[in-house]
């Protein structure tokens, strides 16, 4: 389910990308909670899930600041033209926060585990890398641990989540980042995007709640910092599917970070 749910997350990033091309990138990030919203309220009804415990709201609710804290900073981050360092950053702090809280929380992993977890970070890292990087500044290096921690934090939080009212909680976490874009759109002085503005961006948004539904499925069966560090191998999926579709090229680098990601995926599950 975690490695799953990277796959969904990582598509998602791509389908949100090739959007952001054509319209703005919070005009993407409204349309696709748009989508999110409608596909997970969807879910709730066929399921027939009953209205989840107010502790579950308040939790989906605090994830949902938590990860537009990450979309915001993080497209604030890449648009200071230092994509090469800001991506790899804030991917790295995604998968290695949760790692932190659980060694905390629950108490250590079991050694090959944590092995697998470094080397699931370096790999993160290695795949993530978009380039050479440019000269970054201090606010782009800043905003980049911003959009880790922010992140990371939502899949702590989102995580807290009852087992059993998978759905309903996410859509309060969609509404959140709803309510963040159109918040964001509207201090710039961008128009609302019509619903038909970008199909793509509605294909990411449903692909982005897919992977939230398969992140806590994940997590019901195992350690956060487990269902965590695999879910956080999405940008594989992101570049390859850009240099299937794009033919974007890939660098050497990046295909020795998804064979270190397949080494890691080895360690943390045997």
């Amino acid at each position: 389910m975690a490695l799953a749910s990277a796959l969904v997350w990582g598509s998602g990033d791509f389908a949100g990308g090739c959007a952001a091309r054509r319209v703005d990138a919070f005009q993407v990030l409204a349309l696709s909670a748009l989508s999110g919203i409608a596909l997970l309220l969807g879910c709730a009804v066929a399921w027939r899930v009953p209205w989840p415990p107010g502790e579950s709201v308040a939790w989906a609710a605090i994830a949902g600041v938590s990860g537009a804290v990450g979309i915001a900073s993080l497209y604030r981050g890449l648009s200071l033209g230092s994509a090469a360092v800001v991506a790899p950053t804030a991917a790295v702090i995604t998968a290695a926060f949760p790692v932190v809280w659980s060694a905390a929380t629950t108490g250590l992993p079991r050694p090959t585990q944590g092995i697998g977890f470094l080397v699931a970070i370096l790999g993160i890292w290695l795949v993530a890398r978009s380039g050479a990087a440019s000269a970054v500044s201090i606010t782009a290096l800043r905003l980049a641990v911003l959009a880790g921690i922010g992140f990371g934090g939502f899949l702590i939080l989102v995580a807290r989540v009852r087992a059993d009212v998978v759905f309903l909680p996410l859509v309060v976490t969609r509404t959140v980042t709803l309510a963040t874009a159109l918040g964001v759109l509207w201090k710039q002085g961008t128009p609302w995007p019509a619903v038909r503005a970008s199909p793509v961006a509605l294909v990411a948004g449903a692909l982005d709640a897919g992977g939230n539904v398969l992140f806590l499925l994940a997590r019901q069966e195992t350690r956060l910092d487990v269902a965590s560090v695999l879910s956080s191998f999405y940008p594989i999926a992101t570049v390859t599917l850009a240099r299937i579709i794009l033919g974007e090229p890939v660098a050497g680098v990046q295909w020795m970070g998804a064979a270190v990601c397949l080494v890691a995926v080895a360690l943390i599950t045997i």
